[in-house]
């Protein structure tokens, strides 16, 4: 019976149609399995083979006719495709293989078996160059093996990922994830029925994007052209990721989100499951990459990565799209969507700029204790929030910057009034600078950032870093010192590429940035005389780049303000200046650092105040030196004055005359 008269349901395989062209006459003579098997496939001319199954593809072909279509493949080509496609999930096929290439023992086709298949053309010679200049090898469908070996007798494989997608799996690649798409991956109040704080609960899905976003993705998406390539920088690579997620649904797509180098033999994995790319790297302050080549395939091409470098194909720079923080009333709503109370949306979309990554993982930790059935206070998901804010992990910011969450209460913070009214007015600047100026004239609206940048300027010990985690508390933001030993590098380009991961992170989590004793990194510029001045400057440039584009809070404190650039200077919204404490404001002092643990009467307190010219963070080392000596008892002069006269001697400084006589 002539396979080609066989019921339209039950068309053979291509691999089986070859097999049965290569196979000997006198294959029913020999007694092996394979060569029985062999005898048994029904044989056809190879046109009429490749016709027959071009037009009517069985089932567990269908992948692979789609493929080869989508690639072009030659006849040569698609044959081989198939050949090696069935050595590796046809057991019999496989050991047929083996048979017909005897004495060689490989069980996957050579390239003299697949050009053999033309012998009957008598055109061997030519199936080869079809072969070695064909999409297939070039896209990375099949692969060569076999060095030191004659042309002819070189391996054909398939790469193990691109065997499993063919047989009907997913096929996995080292570095490569592949996910669906569809508005339920990038948002999963989309899924059915899953509303309110409920929708946290679809486990593996991107944050929230806002409306505005989506709609954006949804027009972008829509408008990309094939081998059109877009970058989308975010300050959370979550964020971009989820964006990328939104572009690939606005075409139809599933997105494979790769990480490092991409796999030969990608792009036809891409193609089976239609899948859009999304390269995931994050670049450093000036650094410029090629978009790398991904062949066989020739769709769009995505990038998520941070705001710096950038990113070319031949020679041009590729578009990208940067995803601005939410407005006030978009924070509001996804806000709602995780927590499931307006009121609490509200408060926090208003006072809160942060993104939808962020505003996920806080709303996560904000009711993670609570039970379906209960529920939700406003005032106590307030506090939750901020507490979640305020008391992240100190992997927020990675190891550039050391995370510092103790409240700092109003009385803990003595200062002079002038001083207060000041910080106060700099925590008023903070509150409302995200639509600060909305309602202002165009000379204030155009270039305006709703960053704030503050030098707090003073003498050691008078409060500098005290004040900034009082602001902190009230702003309900967590503060993180940054760590000048492991953002400053002695390589060039280096300090900078951990700025910049610094001031990313920041603004996406929205934390308060502190870079105390600031002036080592913000230094004058100074007259380039070697390529160490230079490099110096370029580092000094780079920041009065970044510190002015920054949407977050930095507080830098100083002991001067003269040891700073002037272009910082003018760049700072407002500097406050740290003045040693009077007579008074060290009594307030000395009365909240000791407490109620002291046996000090009102004398005593004023000798101190008046006869001690100590700030607040001297009198600190003091008070908890005395608290030691004391052991279990209330502190008194005793205790008091060897304390005294040790942080003296640290300040290089003789005990005063006052005191030193009460010894």
């Amino acid at each position: 019976m002539n396979p080609f008269d066989l019921p339209a349901a039950e068309p053979l395989p291509l691999a089986q149609r070859l097999l049965a062209l290569l196979a000997p006459g006198d294959a029913a003579q020999d007694a092996a399995p394979q060569a029985q098997w062999l005898a048994t496939l029904p044989a056809a001319p190879l046109a009429q083979a490749l016709q027959a199954w071009q037009a009517q593809a069985p089932g567990e072909d269908a992948r692979l006719h789609r493929l080869a279509q989508a690639l072009a493949l030659n006849p040569t080509e698609l044959a081989a495709v198939a050949l090696a496609l069935a050595a590796d999930t046809e057991l019999l096929a496989a050991r047929a293989i083996a048979w017909l290439q005897a004495p060689l023992s490989d069980s996957h086709p050579t390239l003299g078996l697949v050009a053999s298949l033309q012998a009957q053309r008598g055109l061997p010679a030519a199936a080869l160059a079809e072969l070695l200049d064909g999409q297939a090898l070039a896209s990375g469908l099949l692969t060569l093996h076999g060095s030191g070996r004659c042309l002819p007798d070189a391996v054909l494989r398939l790469p193990q990922a691109l065997v499993a997608a063919l047989a009907g799996g997913q096929g996995r690649w080292p570095g490569v994830r592949l996910e669906s798409t569809g508005l339920e991956a990038t948002n999963p109040l989309l899924v059915a029925g899953t509303t309110g704080s409920d929708a946290t609960s679809v486990r593996g899905a991107p944050p929230l994007l806002a409306a505005s976003l989506l709609a954006e993705a949804q027009r972008r998406g829509a408008a990309l052209a094939p081998r059109a390539a877009l970058v989308v920088r975010s300050g959370h690579p979550v964020e971009a990721r989820a964006a990328c997620a939104a572009l690939a649904a606005a075409q139809g797509r599933r997105v494979a989100f790769i990480e490092g180098e991409a796999p030969a033999g990608l792009g036809p994995w891409l193609l089976l499951h239609d899948a859009l790319p999304v390269l995931c790297a994050e670049l450093a302050p000036g650094e410029r990459r090629p978009l790398p080549a991904l062949p066989g395939w020739s769709g769009p091409v995505l990038v998520a990565c941070g705001p710096e470098g950038g990113w070319t194909r031949d020679g041009e720079a590729v578009d990208a799209w940067l995803l601005p923080i939410p407005g006030a009333d978009e924070r509001s709503a996804l806000w709602a969507a995780h927590l499931g109370d307006e009121a609490a949306a509200r408060a926090l979309g208003r006072t809160h700029r942060h993104a939808g990554a962020r505003i996920a993982q806080l709303a996560r930790a904000a009711t993670a204790d609570r039970t379906p059935a209960q529920p939700p206070h406003t005032q106590a998901l307030l506090d939750k929030v901020a507490r979640a804010a305020r008391g992240a992990g100190g992997g927020l910011l990675g190891a550039l910057a050391e995370a510092l969450p103790q409240d700092i209460p109003d009385e803990a913070l003595i200062l002079p009034p002038p001083l207060r009214t000041e910080l106060n007015a700099l925590l008023q600047r903070c509150r409302a600078r995200d639509g600060l100026a909305d309602d202002l004239g165009a000379a204030a609206r155009t270039r305006y950032r709703p960053g704030v940048r503050a030098l707090l300027v003073g003498p050691s010990g008078t409060g500098k870093t005290l004040a900034a985690g009082w602001l902190a508390t009230r702003l309900g933001l967590p503060l993180y010192r940054v760590d000048m030993a492991n953002v400053s590098s002695k390589y060039i380009g280096e300090t900078e590429k951990h700025l910049a991961e610094l001031f990313a992170r920041a603004e996406h989590a929205e934390v308060v940035l502190l870079f105390d004793e600031a002036d080592a990194l913000f230094g004058k510029r100074t007259e380039t005389r070697d390529a160490h001045d230079r490099y110096a400057n370029q580092q000094t440039n780079y920041l009065l780049q970044r510190v002015e584009a920054f949407d977050g809070i930095a507080l830098l404190t100083s002991n001067s303000r003269a040891r700073f650039d002037s272009a910082f200077t003018r760049r700072f919204d407002a500097i406050v200046e740290f003045t040693p404490p009077t007579p008074a404001e060290r009594r307030a002092l000395w009365l909240a650092h000791l407490g109620s643990a002291h046996a000090l009467d009102i004398a005593a307190l004023n000798r101190l105040a008046a006869g001690c010219d100590l700030a607040g963070g001297h009198i600190r080392n003091v008070v908890l030196a005395a608290r030691a000596l004391s052991a279990d008892a209330p502190i008194a002069w005793p205790a008091l004055l060897p304390a005294l006269a040790a942080e003296y001697r640290k300040l290089g400084k003789p005990l005063p005359t006052a005191l030193a006589s009460e010894s």
